[in-house]
């Protein structure tokens, strides 16, 4: 229990760690955007002096140091900042398109588990045959395909030309969950390369602890053979695609700017994607320190959950 207390300390130190070093980090990239709000509300051919003063009433001209600690302080109080463009809070932003970013990864992630670790399993109990070539050979030259690329082909085919779904998953006062059909394809973007990554490692999760001792004997013991599978193998298959798993929520968050941004859904992607072509640094700034603790917290559940289940997999850097 003393081992186990010290490695949950030392696991949580370096998430505070971590957490430090993504508010660090998303400070200085933002800095580094070139251009700034105050260019953006100029127009096209500002006048250096309307810059300027733009540029002083947003607190612009401040030293970086400066406006760095007074952005900790607030983060520390909870104030993620106000929009240097529009004057609403950060947080107003994140309410706006946390709706359609929750229900895009949270329904991706539900179908992710059982359909990657039922084609796994599936390609295990038929090794060799046609079934785990066909298996194999697809996730193989799907996990190929870039999100946009099969996002442009997805709609090309099934809502341009077959007309079976619409090409766009929002518009003119519709809901994401009251039209089902405009989540189809958005969903189907973000499950295809993580299932073929996670199906690959259960797969040969499978097959190795098919092949193991413990396995064997249970079958000499006269275990049923489906209890050897869920009950005895695949317990042991996951294991390695728990951190897979978690890899996995950091992608959504990449893969949803790009699901959004393509199928027009108002969410948190898009939100940020607006906010950099405004050079809005706050709501930047606010949006990718949530990705990051997201990225932090996530990981640090998958290290939690392997350590449960495989005490020898979890390692302490």
């Amino acid at each position: 229990m003393t081992d186990q207390r010290a490695w949950l300390v030392r696991r949580l130190l370096l998430g505070l760690v971590q957490v430090v070093g993504v508010v660090l980090l998303v400070f200085a990239l933002a800095e580094a955007l070139p251009g700034d709000a105050a260019v953006a509300l100029a127009g096209d051919q500002p006048d250096p002096e309307r810059v300027a003063l733009i540029r002083e009433s947003m607190g612009l001209d401040r030293s970086a140091g400066e406006r760095l600690a007074d952005w900790i302080g607030g983060l520390l109080r909870g104030d993620l900042g106000t929009s240097l463009v529009t004057g609403r809070p950060v947080t107003s932003y994140l309410a706006d398109g946390m709706g359609a970013t929750l229900t895009l990864a949270l329904l991706t992630l539900t179908l992710l588990v059982p359909v990657a670790v039922g084609l796994g399993v599936l390609a295990a109990r038929r090794e060799g045959g046609p079934a785990d070539r066909l298996i194999s050979g697809v996730t193989l030259a799907v996990y190929a395909l870039p999100e946009f690329a099969l996002g442009v082909l997805l709609v090309t085919v099934f809502a341009l030309r077959l007309g079976w779904l619409p090409p766009t998953a929002i518009g003119p006062g519709a809901e994401l969950i009251g039209e089902p059909a405009v989540l189809v394809l958005p969903v189907l973007v973000l499950l295809a390369r993580p299932v073929c990554s996670i199906s690959r490692l259960v797969r040969a999760g499978m097959i190795e602890a098919l092949a193991s001792p413990p396995v064997a004997q249970a079958r000499r013991f006269g275990v049923p053979e489906w209890r050897v599978r869920w009950a005895h193998a695949l317990p042991n298959a996951v294991i390695p695609a728990a951190q897979q798993l978690a890899r996995t929520c950091d992608w959504l968050l990449s893969g949803v700017i790009v699901v959004e941004t393509l199928f027009v859904i108002p969410g948190l992607g898009t939100v940020l994607v607006d906010a950099v072509s405004a050079r809005d640094l706050p709501v930047i700034q606010g949006l990718a320190v949530v990705f990051g603790l997201v990225t932090v917290l996530v990981n640090l559940a998958a290290d939690l959950v392997t350590r449960r289940f495989a005490p020898r997999a979890s390692v302490i850097a």
